[in-house]
């Protein structure tokens, strides 16, 4: 049986901020990532690469979850993390390694 993506962050709380999860669901998800502008592969390494340099991993998790989903090969999200470290701070890097090699033991990859 494949290992199955973490509840994301907004759905652990949609009990009690249901309008959250509805912008969550209708505007982020229904809308944004569903522009033609760029590919969901590269939605995705954008986001990683974000919340890599917000230092977000609650968020983070479930993105490198949807970007291996996407495309996005281990290979590149190593990369992407390693690259943003020195960019975004180290312990910033370092928090999404960590993150990344949770989720990569989680599915097996």
């Amino acid at each position: 049986m494949a290992a199955k993506a973490p509840p994301s962050t907004i759905g652990q709380v949609r009990d009690v901020f249901p309008k959250l999860g509805e912008l969550t669901d209708k505007v982020l998800f229904g809308d944004v990532w569903e522009r033609k502008g760029l590919s969901k592969r590269d939605r995705s390494l954008a986001t990683v690469a974000a919340l890599t340099a917000l230092n977000a991993p609650d968020q983070l998790k479930g993105h490198i979850w949807r970007a291996l989903d996407n495309g996005v090969t281990r290979e590149e999200i190593v990369e992407v993390i390693t690259h943003l470290a020195f960019y975004c701070g180290w312990p910033s890097g370092g928090s999404a390694a960590l993150v990344a090699k949770q989720v990569f033991q989680e599915r097996g990859a």
